[in-house]
């Protein structure tokens, strides 16, 4: 049964071949230089494959459903372990043979479909990269390494059919730009389920006032399908997972509470560090032996999401829930999620009333600003050079519930505007100078008729704004006022009275 990977490094954890259950698959009598075998392949992608590896012999001898084959027990290439045929529907038939090597150790897909299957987890690799010492032919060596020594072990047991190179696309880590392998670890979790969380978390969403108002169902959807929280962290930084787990068993210290509370003694007094400093012995005694320490760290979401516990409720001059959470469109899956998901499990209610989200600033061309591509506008450079007003006047006057566009041509309109309201209030103002109400004002009934409606205009004006405010729409109160003054009273009401 003929496979093809990119990453030989993860034979050793090999515990199935996963096929389509869909796809008609076939055994083909081979002739070549290297003898008469049998192969296995799925139909549509015989001629492909063969062509490749060179075989212009053959004849096909059999054909069967994917589904028939599931339960066949196949021989390890290289170590003295059977392995099942399972059926995946990860399996396509748009390159390679239908047939797909599975290791749950390594692979999200390969787990899912181990797990349906009750296949062995088996990760061989510690954190370093490298094969524990104990993993037969290859112990000790770091997994891309030990590629080639992996082929070699294929070519002596007869097992390798073609080897080349190929270019394709493979994971990198986003912050430090190095190729990542995957192992499947023990890991803490919050569940979504066994206690309710998901369902009173979507509950504690209705409570809450959502701005824009498509923040409610972009958080409902996320949490509606999201998996349990996975809350662990394999980091040297960061807030400690203070537990003891048998070395055996996997079981926590039946005292787990009570030397957490400890533990967070000690780390009051001198620090994160009096964790990652202790002794097990100083806490467990004689039970040291059975029993390790969890080196892992707490999810960056979880520190932030406990902000409505840790700073919230211990100051006074705060309140709890808060009145208004604020960040941008991507924390819906990240702040606003974490704060909620662990308000509703500690108090059974949201940890904000309310949530305004807004989007990113992006270029005239409408590309995200960023350092490497060089698109970015300094505001200092702008305060320098057209004053910290006009960087404030750019931001009240952006609609933040999309992406917000800014460049040099935007900010001089923006200056533009900005001359026209400021210049607007100082011609008002000097016209008011040796004003005094108690003396010179005029009951609505004495007035022009054009005097009243520019006073009415205003008092409604001033009402729309009060409710701009309210529902945190500034755009709508800058385009409001700098109509105001440029149309209202710069075209129509002084120009009228100017001369008076």
């Amino acid at each position: 049964m003929v496979i093809w990977t990119t990453t030989p490094w993860t034979l050793p954890a090999n515990q199935a071949v996963a096929l389509n259950p869909e796809l008609e698959y076939v055994v083909v009598q081979c002739e070549s230089e290297m003898g008469s075998e049998r192969l296995l392949l799925a139909d549509v992608l015989l001629k492909d494959a063969l062509l490749r590896y060179g075989i212009e012999r053959y004849h096909v001898i059999a054909y069967c459903q994917g589904s028939e084959l599931e339960g066949l027990r196949l021989r390890h290439p290289f170590y003295d372990r059977e392995v099942p045929v399972i059926l995946g529907e990860n399996v396509t038939a748009e390159a390679g043979t239908g047939a797909v090597h599975t290791a749950p150790g390594h692979g999200q897909e390969d787990y899912v479909a181990g797990s349906r299957y009750d296949l062995p987890v088996e990760n061989p690799v510690d954190s370093r990269g490298c094969f524990l010492p104990e993993t037969p032919l290859f112990g000790g060596e770091h997994v891309f390494n030990a590629n080639a020594h992996v082929i070699e072990m294929l070519k002596a047991h007869g097992a390798l059919l073609r080897e080349e190179a190929v270019h394709h696309s493979y994971p990198h880590c986003w912050r430090h730009k190095t190729p990542i392998i995957f192992r499947a670890t023990p890991q803490c979790f919050i569940s979504m389920d066994q206690r309710g969380l998901r369902a009173a978390a979507l509950a504690a969403i209705r409570q809450v006032h959502w701005m824009p108002g498509w923040g409610e169902a972009r958080i409902e959807s996320m949490v509606n399908h999201r998996p349990d929280w996975c809350v662990s962290r394999q980091r040297t930084w960061g807030v400690p997972i203070t537990l003891f787990v048998h070395r055996h068993s996997g079981e926590l210290h039946p005292r787990t509470v009570t030397l957490m509370e400890t533990i967070a003694r000690r780390v009051e007094e001198a620090g994160i560090d009096a964790w990652f400093d202790l002794e097990v012995q100083e806490l467990l005694g004689e039970e040291a032996a059975q029993y390790e320490k969890v080196t892992d760290i707490l999810d960056v979401w979880f520190d932030s999401g406990v902000s409505h516990a840790c700073v919230l409720a211990r100051l006074e001059q705060l309140a709890c829930p808060a009145d208004l959470y604020l960040e941008g469109s991507d924390q819906h899956r990240g702040w606003f999620q974490s704060s909620l998901l662990t308000s509703v499990a500690m108090h059974q209610a949201p940890p904000y009333k309310a949530v305004l989200t807004h989007g990113f600033t992006v270029d005239a061309a409408g590309h995200k600003m960023s350092k490497s591509l060089g698109n970015v506008i300094a505001p200092q450079k702008v305060v320098n050079t057209l004053g910290a007003d006009i960087v404030r006047l750019w931001v009240a006057a952006t609609d933040y519930r999309g992406e917000m566009s800014v460049s040099d041509e935007i900010l001089k309109r923006m200056a533009d505007a900005y001359r026209r309201i400021r210049n607007t209030a100082r011609f008002l103002l000097a016209n008011l100078n040796g004003f005094d109400p108690a003396a010179h004002l005029m009951a609505p009934g004495e007035m022009l008729a054009l005097d009243q409606w520019i006073v009415a205009r205003t008092g409604q004006l001033q009402e729309e704004l009060r409710q701009a405010y309210e529902d945190y729409e500034f755009h709508l109160i800058y385009q409001q006022v700098h109509n105001f003054c440029a149309v209202t009273l710069g075209s129509f009401y002084l120009d009228i009275i100017k001369d008076r």
